[in-house]
């Protein structure tokens, strides 16, 4: 039953196809064979990614963009809004925000940097990011078309919103990937992994406490920050999986997104790859020319 179940995760993110698997093809094998495939590379390249794009996405908000290039990976282009460099921080941040966006930021570049470390030359280099155009096109998309022109370095607020549509996913995904793992050595590469895990769902708690604290604020397009960041829930939900909740349930405060188990929720990269593309089907949204790797 466990060789099946694993066969049947690798279906689900993308890796197992009509008898090719990442790094060879298998026609015809077994199940149990399947279960032998090593297939953590792959899945750290999917990682990498992401790390990517949240690495750029908190060092462009706090100045430091310069930092993402010394971090390896090549220097494609980071797409930004214009009249925006991330040379400099996002204009009247807080103490506090600032703060709490320069420690996700120094995160985010370290996870780069370990996982790079640990895929040696196996590593993907950095894809085009678009920290622009896409925020409006989610932005939009999430509000049926009331918010417009959505800049999350704009201010502080659009700022928090844009970490928002992130932070959460991350989490769902290295969720969902981890059981595909097979290195579980002390220092491995699901040891490693589920640090890291540990370490986004930090983050998640962090923006929605922030959020949650400025719930009946106004936002955007006489909307509040809860109703924007349910907008933005119900879109990754949507799109992702259903795997999504706001600021609030019930009425009440939601810090913690979990399933009636308090278990914290899994996507397949397939989910993932459909938020972060904005719905796109191989590239779009944040990654207009699609992830490199294996699993894109």
């Amino acid at each position: 039953m466990a060789e099946l179940n694993r066969r049947q995760a690798l279906k689900q993110l993308g890796v197992v196809g009509t008898g090719a698997v990442l790094g060879g093809v298998i026609s015809g094998c077994t199940p149990s064979m399947a279960a032998k495939q090593n297939i953590d590379a792959d899945v750290l390249n999917f990682a990498l990614n992401l790390e990517y794009l949240e690495a750029a996405f908190y060092l462009a908000a706090t100045g430091r963009i310069g930092e993402l290039n010394a971090a390896g990976g090549g220097n494609a282009e980071v797409r930004l809004p214009s009249g925006f460099t991330g040379t400099s921080p996002i204009p009247g941040l807080s103490d506090a925000v600032r703060q709490y966006a320069d420690e996700i930021a120094t995160d985010e570049l370290n996870h780069v940097k370990v996982i790079r470390g640990a895929l040696g030359a196996k590593a993907v280099d950095r894809p085009v990011l678009d920290l622009g155009p896409a925020f409006d096109a989610a932005g939009q998309a999430a509000s049926g078309g009331a918010i417009k022109g959505f800049n999350p370095f704009a201010n502080e607020l659009f700022f928090l919103h844009g970490a928002f549509i992130f932070e959460d996913v991350g989490v769902t995904a290295y969720k969902g990937a981890a059981r595909l793992l097979t290195d579980d050595s002390a220092g491995g590469v699901l040891d490693t992994a589920a640090g890291i895990l540990a370490v986004e769902a930090y983050h998640a708690g962090e923006i929605r406490t922030i959020l949650y604290s400025r719930k009946d604020q106004q936002a955007a397009a006489g909307l509040t920050v809860e109703q924007v960041t349910q907008a933005i829930s119900d879109l990754r939900a949507k799109v992702g999986g259903g795997k999504d909740q706001g600021i609030t349930l019930n009425g009440k405060a939601n810090i913690v997104v979990t399933d009636n188990n308090g278990v914290a929720f899994g996507r397949s990269t397939d989910e993932v790859l459909a938020i972060v593309y904005l719905g796109g089907k191989g590239k779009g949204g944040f990654f207009p020319n699609g992830l490199n790797g294996n699993i894109k």
